[in-house]
């Protein structure tokens, strides 16, 4: 397997990095989430067509962790970086913690013989429900189809759900382009146990990452020892 590094990346605190706060880490959430999808992409957009093969996500305003296999840019003069490896040694029947930030959808097919459209797991759920009951189910709903949602990916990925999962949190991201629609987006925030069933395809899909919109700080599993 690639070897794989984790490096938390803060935005340097000086003055010529502070008098463009506004810039770099705008209040709007939309805005921020696409400040920050720039930001990352300077440390590893080394050539102007590279595809994104790195993880990433908000750990608060203007502090991020990401996951690669190519070191990012020294930009020592916005960013302090604190790199480590990241090579966990796991086994089958491993229990571990986990958090996962994601965008998590599912493929309806409208037409036979169509191709699956995604749609946003929880929109897709709340559906089924009178629209006069979603507002108070939709705690629940996100709850129950998150966890549904991860017990298909362990079971594509070499690990399972332990007990019951926590949601962190929920909401949808909209993020402003010029001159073309906003990408529009459902972020879900989770915490639980896993088992590890299988090491090595669990690995592959850490490294991947998990659902959609990873371009924009989702799909990374952050692990710990149960």
């Amino acid at each position: 397997m690639t070897t794989l590094f984790l490096t938390r990346a803060r935005l340097r605190r000086d003055a010529p990095v502070a008098a463009l706060a506004r810039q770099l880490v705008p209040s709007e959430p939309g805005a921020r989430t696409l400040a920050a999808h720039r930001l990352i992409w300077a440390l590893f957009a080394d050539e102007p067509d590279r595809a994104r093969d790195f993880l990433w996500r908000e750990e608060a305003p203007g502090r991020f962790l990401a996951l690669w296999s190519r070191p990012p840019a020294k930009l020592d003069d916005l960013f302090e970086l604190d790199t480590k490896d990241f090579a966990p040694a796991l086994a089958v029947g491993d229990q571990l913690g986990f958090s996962l930030r994601a965008n998590p959808v599912v493929a309806r097919v409208a037409t036979k013989g169509e191709r699956g459209k995604r749609h946003d797991l929880v929109f897709d759920a709340l559906r089924h429900l009178p629209p006069a009951d979603r507002a108070g189910q939709r705690l629940a709903v996100v709850a129950q189809a998150g966890r549904a949602w991860l017990i298909r990916q362990g079971a594509v990925h070499g690990f399972g759900i332990d007990g019951d999962t926590a949601l962190d949190g929920y909401q949808r991201e909209r993020i402003p382009r010029d001159g073309a629609r906003d990408i529009v987006f459902g972020r879900m925030d989770k915490t639980g146990r896993l088992t590890v069933q299988d090491p090595t395809r669990f690995l592959a899909g850490l490294a991947a990452g998990f659902g959609r919109a990873r371009a924009f700080g989702c799909g990374l599993m952050l692990i710990r020892r149960a």
